[in-house]
Formats: structure tokens, sequence, C-alpha cells
């Protein structure tokens, strides 16, 4: 059964991937959802909060979670710290590396009498860095705690950094969903690293 899961799971990520890459070299797609959602005047103070809260409530992840655990003595929440550190570290290092490499014109730069921004934007556009960082620290959480009170909110507040990022303007659909699935790559990986590090310590 494990082997079926995992066979139909590499299937619809191969299907993403490409998905991905048609929207990245093709971008009538990419560019038709965009417009549906981008504003001409993407002024929302919730979408901007929104959009910026993807480094203060992953950093808060971080810190809070570090003290909490040093002032209660609680190992297995310093553990969990640490897995939010190296996961912030390892999906902005990938997301990085791939802007560079791809090298995406943003869309706003490359469509500016059909998408608008609420200031210069410019830089390379894929993947998403604000949503790669939110689904990273959305799937720690989900992975460290397994409540629903925690996994729904903290996936609910990723999509919406997400959708902030083409109500703004700033990013195409594509860069948005291949920044969510380095996030939740990353912070499976991190995960499982966590775990062999503190083998036989805590779960």
């Amino acid at each position: 059964m494990k082997n079926i899961f995992r066979r139909f799971g590499i299937y619809y990520f191969i299907l993403f991937l490409s998905f991905i890459t048609n929207c990245v070299s093709g971008q009538n797609l990419d560019i038709d959802i965009l417009k549906s959602i981008n504003p001409m005047y993407p002024n929302s103070k919730y979408w901007i909060q929104t959009s910026a809260s993807a480094y203060w409530v992953s950093g808060i992840a971080v810190v809070g979670s570090l003290g909490y655990g040093f002032l209660k003595n609680d190992q297995q929440i310093q553990y969990n710290a640490y897995e939010l550190l190296f996961n912030f570290v390892v999906s902005t290092g990938i997301t990085e590396i791939l802007k560079v490499s791809i090298n995406r014109e943003r869309p706003a730069d490359k469509y500016p009498a059909k998408i608008f921004v609420n200031g210069e934007v410019h830089g390379q556009s894929f993947p998403s860095g604000h949503t790669s960082l939110a689904f990273s620290t959305a799937t720690s959480l989900a992975l460290d705690y397994r409540k629903w009170y925690i996994v729904v909110p903290a996936y609910l507040w990723a999509g919406s950094v997400g959708y902030s990022r083409m109500y703004l303007g700033k990013h195409y659909t594509s860069d948005v969903l291949g920044g969510a699935v380095i996030g939740i790559g990353s912070g499976y990986l991190s995960h499982w690293l966590r775990k062999k590090l503190f083998r036989g310590k805590h779960t």
C-alpha cells in the first residue's frame, strides 16, 4: 500500500512540475490567473501585512519556541525550535539559488500595463520566497505538533501569504506554487534531519 501511495505521489509531483515548467516558459495561463487576482490598486493593508508576516511570523516561531523551550527546560520544544531554524535556512537557500538560476522577470516588470503593484519591485520572480518560507514554517509546525488547531491555521496562513503575493502583483501563480512545494519539501527534510540528529532523545 505504501508503494502505491508513493508511486501516485511521484506521478502527481511530476505532473505538478510539468505544470510549473509550462507556466514559466509559456506564461499565458500564469498571467491570466494573476490578472484575475491582482487589482488595479493593490493597496489593501490586510494583504500587505499578510505578505510581510511571512518573515516576522517565522522569526517569532523560531525565537518563541527556543525561548519557551529553555524557560520550561523542555528539550523537545528546543529541538523543534532548532528544526524551525534549520528549515528557515534551507528553504531560503534553495529559493535564492533557484531565483538566480532561473532568473525569471517579475510580472509587473514584464507586463507593466497589465499587472499593478503598490511600489517598485524588481529582481527574480521564481520561486516566491515569502511563500516558501511561510509553507516551510507551517510544515514544521504541523509535523512537530500534529494538532488540528495548529495545522489548519498554519496552512491557512501560509496559503494567505501566497495569495497576497499575487494580489500585490509581485509573483505569478507558478511562483507561488513553486514556493509552496519548496517550503513543504524543506519542512519534511528538516523534520527528518532533526530526528536523525537527535535520535534516541526525543521523536
